[in-house]
C-alpha cells in the first residue's frame, strides 16, 4: 500500500513538471516568432521582388534582341539567382507566419 502512494505522488510530480515544461516551451516559441519579424523587413522584401521582376523582364526582352550573348546572360543570371532565393525565402516566411498564427 505504501508503494502505491509513492507511485501516485511521483506520477503527479512528473505530470506537473511536464505541464510546466510545456508552458515554458510555448512561451519560448511565441517569443522566438515575435523576434524573427523585425521592423522594416517587408519594405525590403517588396524591393527585392520588384528588382527580380525587372531583371527577369530585361532578360526576356534582351534574349529576343541581337545584343544577346553569353556574357549578358551570365551577368543577368548573377543578379537573378540571389534575388530568386530571397523571393523563395520571403514566400516561405509568409507561409510559416500564416500557419503559425
Amino acid at each position: 500500500m505504501l508503494t502505491s502512494v509513492v507511485s501516485a505522488t511521483t506520477s503527479a510530480t512528473i505530470t506537473s513538471a511536464a505541464t510546466t515544461t510545456a508552458a515554458t516551451t510555448t512561451a519560448a516559441t511565441t517569443t522566438a516568432i515575435s523576434l524573427t519579424t523585425p521592423i522594416g523587413l517587408p519594405e525590403y522584401g517588396v524591393l527585392a521582388v520588384i528588382a527580380l521582376i525587372v531583371l527577369l523582364s530585361a532578360k526576356e526582352i534582351l534574349s529576343a534582341s541581337d545584343k544577346w550573348n553569353r556574357a549578358l546572360n551570365s551577368s543577368l543570371n548573377l543578379s537573378i539567382y540571389p534575388l530568386l532565393v530571397c523571393f523563395v525565402l520571403i514566400v516561405f516566411c509568409q507561409i510559416m507566419g500564416i500557419i503559425g498564427s
